[in-house]
């Protein structure tokens, strides 16, 4: 607790509900973990689908899938809950909906295909609703000038959530191989064992969080689908007027795609490419959560030193580094290299860009803003992953290649990033509140 500054706090708000918000990071870290990396992404391309040419493209375009649920939802589940101040009633429930489909994802088995994909696309879409509701916290918490600090304790503690999972489910699995005990079986035990920590993590947050929002007395009078993609259209036209915040979100929707790939795709092709065994890529991602733990952290504090733009430039250049080792190297030494600056750069560029969100979201407006960053974060997941998967199956398996091409979504990502003015954008959500009251 010590380390969570009072002075870096808006007025009011208590060391212990930081705690309570920085607990869902811990919570939901175990399942990108060991469901979307270490574990799950790797068992279903060689165990359920039998290591088929399609399997990675199928992977890809079910976490596509969901997240094009979420993209067309989430502005408008966003702009409920501002409303309604209602952002901890739907976390509560997409929590609970996550961890049962993640659990349920121990029925999958080889050649549950279909089975697989539908757990998949549900237990990640309400993840993703979750990572979104948590993020608009973040402004009601820390002041302006220490969003980038706080955000940097979520995402750093949230890595040792994911650690702690994927050491639980590591140390149950070299168990189960030494009593010879095959991957259909011990897999789904480790799906388990990461919704069960995922649900009693959470429910840290649900009592030390509070909901500071006050109901708005308009109603949404409509529902599903037409009144998303309406509330969407609507959000996205008010949005146009923040020049600043629509440019982060472009350049989010190209470097977050680099990021995917990395999260989706790293045992994968640790394992196809460069020949690490299932036990050796679980460590591999342990040490990559670690470094990710601490770039998050000590990048927290520099990006509000130096400025959230330069911050988070710096990391996209860590990246572009990351796919060109990645892509060249031949031997499990490189490609630890490799993952140890991706880890440093993971955290760290998601941080600074959920921080810098915060600069440019009015306050009454918060998590409808963060819908628009949902938006362009799962854009992001769709375009990087699936098009990773399309050059891996139209090359015959190339993933050196599919590598290579998601260093370019880095560097596109860095030019968009250089018409962003960061003290325009904060005057701009300031004149927004200004007007509102």
């Amino acid at each position: 607790m010590a380390l969570f500054s009072q002075e870096a706090l808006n007025p009011g708000v208590r060391k212990r509900e930081v705690f309570g918000w920085a607990m869902y990071d811990f919570a939901n870290s175990g399942y990108t973990t060991v469901v979307i990396t270490a574990v799950f992404a790797a068992y279903f391309v060689g165990g359920i689908a039998g290591k088929a040419q399609w399997a990675t493209f199928a992977w890809t375009a079910a976490l596509s899938a969901s997240y094009a649920i979420v993209m067309v939802t989430m502005p408008s589940i966003g702009a409920y809950a501002d409303l309604r101040a209602a952002k901890k009633r739907l976390l509560a429930l997409f929590t609970a909906a996550c961890v049962v489909s993640t659990a349920g994802l121990a029925f999958a088995g080889p050649g549950n295909v279909a089975l697989a994909i539908a757990l998949i696309v549900v237990s990640n879409t309400f993840y993703s609703y979750g990572e979104s509701l948590t993020a608009a916290f973040l402004p009601e918490l820390a002041r302006p000038a220490a969003l980038g600090k706080v955000s940097g304790w979520g995402w750093s503690f949230g890595y040792f959530g994911g650690m702690l999972a994927l050491g639980l489910c590591l140390g149950y699995v070299i168990w189960a191989q030494g009593q010879g005990i095959p991957a259909e079986r011990f897999v789904p035990v480790t799906m388990v064992i990461t919704a069960l920590l995922y649900g009693a993590a959470a429910l840290v947050t649900f009592w030390l969080l509070g909901e500071r929002a006050q109901p708005n007395p308009e109603a949404l009078r409509q529902s599903g689908l037409k009144a998303s993609l309406q509330r969407l259209h609507r959000t996205f036209a008010q949005a146009r007027s923040f020049k600043d915040f629509m440019w982060l979100l472009l350049c989010a929707v190209f470097y977050q795609g680099g990021v995917a790939v990395a999260i989706t795709l790293a045992a994968i092709y640790a394992e196809t490419e460069i020949g690490f065994r299932q036990q050796e890529t679980m460590v591999l991602i342990f040490v990559l959560n670690l470094a990710a733990a601490g770039g998050a952290f000590a990048w927290g504090y520099l990006q509000d030193r130096i400025g959230h733009k330069i911050a988070l430039a710096s990391t996209l250049v860590g990246w572009i580094a990351t796919c060109v080792i990645a892509a060249i190297t031949t031997t499990k030494g490189g490609f630890w290299w490799a993952a140890t600056i991706a880890g440093l750069c993971m955290g760290s560029s998601q941080s600074a860009g959920r921080a810098m969100a915060g600069m440019f979201a009015p306050q009454k407006q918060l998590a409808e803003f963060y819908g628009l960053w949902t938006f362009a974060i799962r854009l992001a997941s769709i375009i990087g992953p699936l098009t990773y998967g399309a050059i891996t199956w139209a090359t015959g398996g190339n993933q050196r290649l599919a590598i290579m091409s998601t260093g370019v979504l880095f560097v596109v990502g860095l030019l968009l990033l250089g018409p962003v003015d960061v003290r325009r954008g904060r005057e701009a959500a300031l004149r927004a509140d200004a007007c509102a009251t």
